[in-house]
């Protein structure tokens, strides 16, 4: 039989919890790993139910080449009419700070201002406007990579000019509006799952840029086995990750206003508080590391909740039924 549900994804340790509840509830799923992946166009989807799992991070592991192949093979699969979640339009966005931060000003959101740009002479045109310091961010984020505080054009001509190869993979950067926040208090972000909030959750940084909820990167004591080294090295405290729930409604509102407007069908949205009494918004992420941990705290287990939803989409999208025998697990 064909699956029901195949996980599109790169990181295996990131979907174990996942397989485990599939495996447990009986659910015929299948993963497609995108670090070594082929598809034919003229196939017809194995199953009805696609999960996007895949990231923009790919990269910081050696799999560039997972992140154009997964935008391809789910535009693919929606051509050929198969439903994926968190499909084509949603990772495009993931992986696209721009646009983010596009979408958020056009919501009326408050977000940082935010300089698009691929050769760094053409921010001089920008030099009166910029507040130092601002934070130099690649489009394509994920993990923390390549995000550093910058103080002067002058050091941001210096960061390119030392290592070309810092614009890699997408050859284009943000330099952004900084915004201090109170490390006691941390930042926020809140899950969602199926246009709901999930949880939300309190994030102390300590000046670090890997806020990756999953254990496998942040565990709650020591060091991480896909941590992303921080440029330049931070010496702090590893991140601290804390339910909240007294998250306020105003927040989850905006929140979900971006979910809607992002099509997310899961997802985790962040925002900060500045001293001045500013909620900003500036993150949204479409595949969403759970933390067990938090959701315990809850009285959930994250991933059982995260079947409940599959399930209840399958039971919508009836399973594909072909006559061609497949595997029904291609880890």
């Amino acid at each position: 039989m064909d699956p029901h549900l195949i996980v599109i994804h790169e990181h295996p340790e990131w979907q174990k919890p996942l397989f485990d509840a599939l495996d447990r509830r009986g659910v015929p799923y299948a993963a497609f790993d995108l670090k070594q992946a082929a598809f034919d166009n003229v196939e017809e989807p194995r199953a009805k139910l696609y999960f996007n799992q895949a990231s923009p991070s790919a990269y910081v592991r050696g799999h560039a080449r997972a992140v154009p192949l997964a935008l391809a093979y789910m535009r693919t699969l929606e051509r050929r009419g198969a439903r994926v979640l968190n499909g084509a339009d949603v990772f495009a966005l993931e992986l696209s700070k721009s646009a983010q931060a596009t979408l958020l000003h056009t919501l009326g959101i408050d977000t940082p201002r935010s300089i698009t740009f691929n050769d760094v002479r053409a921010l001089r045109s920008y030099e009166r406007t910029i507040t130092w310091p601002a934070l130099l961010k690649p489009d394509q984020g994920g993990s923390g990579a390549r995000i550093q505080v910058v103080h002067s054009l002058e050091e941001v001509e210096g960061i390119f000019e030392a290592d070309p190869n810092v614009w890699l993979p997408d050859n284009l950067f943000l330099l952004q509006e900084y915004l201090p926040h109170d490390p006691d208090v941390g930042i926020v972000r809140l899950e969602f799952l199926g246009g709901g909030l999930l949880y939300a959750m309190r994030v102390k940084t300590h000046g670090r840029f890997n806020l990756c909820p999953s254990p496998v990167c942040n565990p709650d004591d020591g060091d991480g086995t896909c941590e992303v080294p921080e440029v330049p090295a931070v010496s702090a405290p590893p991140v601290e990750f804390y339910p909240y729930p007294d998250v306020p409604a105003e927040a989850v509102e905006t929140a979900s206003a971006i979910v809607r407007a992002a099509r997310l069908d899961v997802g985790g949205i962040e925002y900060l508080e500045t001293p001045d009494g500013r909620r900003v918004f500036y993150d949204i992420n479409a595949n969403s590391n759970l933390r067990p941990s938090v959701a315990a705290a809850f009285g959930f287990d994250p991933f059982e909740r995260v079947v409940d939803y599959l399930q209840a989409q399958l039971a919508i999208v009836a399973p594909a039924s072909h006559s061609r025998e497949t595997r029904t697990t291609l880890r």
